[in-house]
């Protein structure tokens, strides 16, 4: 196998608490400290994606709302399409990649406004194939999606619409098992060796979303064919709502990193029988026949 050099994506989400100033301070620390190679973030139009019963009822754990209700919750942590214009901007300036999960058609249509180099469709919406056929017509960049919580001929129905449209090269599929946090042995690791066995020559790459604990199953994910690593991030794992319980603070992003381009570093054969480095050991250590 040859390994092409791994992408670090720390996804905020929502993390942000509806606060562009703890946005900006994500942004900026995963570009300087943890040397992440993107940053992704979250864009939903709640009135479309929810029923009206789903957005006026209460919070499921009330303890982690910003809202009396969940649409109310929810609004409080959405960012307007100029405030995600702004964070581009900024990722422009701290010389990381900016991008977005899209939820639903208009969050879809703004977002491509904006000219992101990928957009990623999360696996609760893998399967909202008009958003699919839209952004394969209109959207010109990468699109990136979750195979969470989906069925093997959900995903290949997925992948046939991305062929079907010529768009399958820029297709990125993400092994993934929607639970935060996921224990390990819900991970599935070798289900990456499935979708590359089955989807590698049909589209640009697999990836690997993970919400577990650590970072020793990330490495194992990228030695598996898992080129692309998405883990969510914040600032502190202890703060209100769901999401931060199963991220990654930037000490281990920054850790993520580090292993992965050491594990990249390290994942070829020998060029030679003896290595340079070697030869000096063999001439003090090596047993000699007298």
């Amino acid at each position: 196998m040859e390994y092409v050099k791994p992408t670090v994506i720390a996804e905020v989400g929502c993390n942000h608490r509806g606060d562009m100033e703890i946005a900006k301070e994500l942004i900026k620390t995963a570009a300087i400290y943890c040397k992440a190679d993107a940053v992704k973030f979250q864009k939903r139009c709640n009135r479309e994606l929810l029923t009206r019963e789903q957005y006026n009822a209460p919070h499921p754990n009330p303890m982690h709302s910003y809202g009396k209700t969940y649409g109310e919750h929810r609004e409080f942590l959405e960012f307007t399409i100029d405030q995600h214009k702004e964070l581009k901007e900024y990722c422009e300036q701290m010389n990381i990649v900016y991008s977005t999960s899209v939820w639903d058609l208009t969050s879809a249509k703004e977002v491509a406004g904006l000219h992101p180099a990928y957009i990623k469709i999360p696996s609760a919406c893998n399967n909202h194939f008009r958003m699919l056929d839209w952004l394969c017509e209109n959207y010109e960049g990468e699109i990136q999606i979750s195979f969470g919580m989906t069925t093997h001929a959900e995903e290949e129905k997925i992948v046939r619409l991305f062929e079907d449209k010529g768009r399958s090269r820029d297709l990125t599929v993400y092994v993934c098992t929607s639970g935060y946090p996921v224990p390990f042995e819900d991970v599935c690791l070798l289900e990456i060796n499935r979708v590359k066995d089955t989807y590698g020559e049909r589209v640009k790459q697999i990836g690997f979303s993970g919400h577990h604990l650590g970072i020793a199953v990330d490495v194992a994910a990228y030695t598996l064919g898992a080129s692309v690593i998405e883990r969510h991030y914040t600032l502190d794992r202890t703060w209100k709502g769901t999401d931060h319980a199963a991220s990654l603070e930037p000490e281990g992003i920054r850790k993520l990193k580090r292993d992965l381009m050491a594990a990249y570093t390290a994942l070829h054969y020998k060029e030679k029988e003896i290595l340079d480095i070697e030869a000096v050991q063999r001439n003090k250590l090596k047993y000699q026949e007298h």
